[in-house]
Formats: structure tokens, C-alpha cells, sequence
């Protein structure tokens, strides 16, 4: 079985990683970046809405899925995650393509946007505020919402000790308390492929590590770029009744850091990629050319 349906996969060897990806359909490349605790199987119904009018690419981030999961907290930066993904599209014979992320996967998605514009025809950013105003300008309503933050940031081994007890659990109540629908309303193979992933305890430490170096290296990375601005046109997705949308007005953070930004609300939470795909999908659709 496939992970995304109608979808061939493969493996890259790229930027000295693994990248797990399927690819599907014909036209102008489009790249869909998963977010936490996931991987490219949160797409399996949107990317097939996409492949009529476009070169669908769903690839794992470094440490998720079926990505290679290189140690220390150095090696999970989104500069580095985000060369992973350059490097995989450059493999794939795409000079430049659109690209779309949720979650993490919008954060190296921006991020790599910064790093080579020249690649990047148009960005889709869902449901996140930028990096470096989150921690920068913490509220007590977004620490205790995304406690994980800091959670999955302590030292090893105590988050990767307490998670590897009962991943499932831990996971799901991510899925679940950053929406309001229980585990019935996803994607029932969506989720068994979540699952397999995130019992894995080197996925457990990939995410922990993830999180680690948004401290320890993203802040400092973005703080650097704060008079920078993406230059190719923004599509800004943030779920309506999500913790983003609650604690902040989502365009706004982004207004000083976008040239060009469309933003739109969607239904539900923080996941609604997962819970809402059709309205996800026609929201892509109206924005790529």
C-alpha cells in the first residue's frame, strides 16, 4: 500500500539524508510539507485533489516518517531541514516549484523560502505565527496551549523516557487537544501510518530534537532575518477555532515578513488539513496558478 493513494513512493539520498517522498500527477511541482507528530500521510486526501493540475511531491521531514533521523539537537534546524527539501526538488529536476507546509513543516517551509527565493514560486503557510514571535513574545494562553514546546525541548533523555511510555497517548492527545474532533473524525490509515512512525523510539528523539533546536538555533536563525521578507506570493491558512487564531490575528504577525499575503481562515482547529481536506484543497486550488 502506498501512503498516499495512486501515489508512487521512493527514498532520495540528498543533502547527505534520507528524504522519503511520493509523487503523483502532472504539471508545475508543488511540494506539501507535513507537521508534527505526522508525516506525509497527513496529505493522502488532499494531495490527490491536487494532481490533476499539478507535479504532487509529499515528502517526510528529516526525523519523521521514513526520513532519516540524524542525532543531536544541531542537526533539526529549519535551515537544515529546509536544505533537505531544496535538495530533494534540485534531485527531482525542479529548479523551482510551489510549496505548501503545515505545522513544522510551514516553519521550514518559510524558512526555506528565506534561504533560496529563487526557488520558491509561491508559499502556503498553515495555521503557524512566526517562529521567533512566538517565544519571543510569550503569552501565558500560548505557553500552557503549546506546552509541548517547551516540553519536548527539556534535556534528553526525560521528554524522549516519559513519551516512549506510551507514544500513542502522549500523540493522540496532541491530535485531539489542538481540535476538537476525537480520533474518529481522521483518516483511520492516516493515522495507523502515524502510529507506526511515532512508536519508533529514534522518531521519539527526532521530535524531541526538533523542538530542541527551535530554541537552541531557530530563534537566533530568525532573529538574524527579522528585516527580511518573503518576496514570492503568500497564501496564509490558520484554523478558526485554533489556539493560533485564539491567542493571535494570525495576518497580522506576518504582515511585516510577507511581500506579497493572501490569508484566509479555515475550518476547525489546528488540524484542519487532517479534518477539513476538501475545503483545504479548494483553498490550494484558488490560490495556485
Amino acid at each position: 500500500m502506498s501512503v498516499l493513494p495512486g501515489f508512487d513512493d521512493a527514498v532520495a539520498e540528498v543533502n547527505g539524508q534520507r528524504v522519503a517522498y511520493s509523487r503523483g500527477g502532472d504539471g508545475p511541482p508543488v511540494l506539501l510539507l507535513h507537521g508534527f507528530p505526522q508525516m506525509r500521510a497527513m496529505w493522502r486526501t488532499i494531495a490527490p485533489m491536487l494532481k490533476d493540475r499539478f507535479t504532487v511531491i509529499a515528502a517526510d521531514l528529516r526525523g519523521y516518517g521514513d526520513s532519516s533521523k540524524p542525532e543531536g539537537v544541531a542537526a533539526y534546524s529549519f535551515r537544515h531541514m529546509a536544505a533537505d527539501q531544496s535538495a530533494l526538488m534540485q534531485h527531482l529536476g525542479f529548479d523551482q516549484f510551489h510549496l505548501v507546509g503545515h505545522d513544522r513543516g510551514a516553519r521550514t517551509a518559510h524558512r526555506l523560502a528565506l534561504d533560496t527565493p529563487e526557488a520558491v514560486q509561491s508559499l502556503t503557510l498553515m495555521d503557524i505565527v512566526p517562529t521567533h514571535l512566538l517565544l519571543d513574545d510569550l503569552s501565558q494562553q500560548v505557553a500552557r496551549g503549546y506546552y509541548h514546546w517547551f516540553f519536548l525541548a527539556q534535556p534528553a533523555p526525560f521528554p524522549e523516557r516519559l513519551v516512549g511510555a506510551d507514544p500513542d497517548y502522549y500523540y493522540e492527545t496532541c491530535l485531539t487537544g489542538w481540535d476538537s474532533s476525537g480520533l474518529d473524525a481522521w483518516d483511520q490509515t492516516a493515522l495507523d501510518l502515524y502510529r507506526t512512525s511515532w512508536r519508533r523510539p529514534e522518531t521519539i528523539a527526532a521530535m524531541s530534537n526538533d523542538y530542541r533546536a527551535a530554541i537552541d538555533f531557530d530563534f537566533a536563525l530568525d532573529a538574524a532575518d527579522l528585516n527580511r521578507r518573503v518576496i514570492c506570493p503568500t497564501l496564509v491558512l490558520y484554523g478558526s477555532d485554533g489556539a493560533m487564531a485564539r491567542a493571535y490575528e494570525v495576518p497580522r504577525t506576518w504582515a511585516d515578513r510577507l511581500t506579497d499575503m493572501r490569508s484566509k481562515p479555515m475550518p476547525g482547529g489546528h488540524f484542519f488539513p487532517d479534518l477539513h481536506p476538501q475545503a483545504t484543497a479548494r483553498a490550494l486550488l484558488e490560490f495556485l496558478p
